[in-house]
């Protein structure tokens, strides 16, 4: 699959926790994990499951940091 987005990071997944009707999923990125919450029929057509392989494919327009 190509995509246009430039943010992408490889990693392994870790756990998939499902929900009523989305999963929180957890990609471990070279011991930096990378959480998303998607539904749990992406879960299911993209196969996820601990020790898949996938990337996390980041667009976004801001990221936004803030302390105190």
């Amino acid at each position: 699959m190509r995509l246009s987005a430039r943010n992408q990071i490889a990693g392994v997944i870790r756990s998939v926790d499902r929900g009523a009707t989305t999963s929180i999923v957890r990609l471990d990125c070279d011991g930096t994990v990378i959480v998303a919450s998607i539904t749990n029929d992406a879960v299911d057509e993209l196969g996820l499951k601990p020790g898949t392989p996938a990337r996390a494919v980041i667009k976004a327009s801001d990221v936004i940091i803030a302390t105190g």
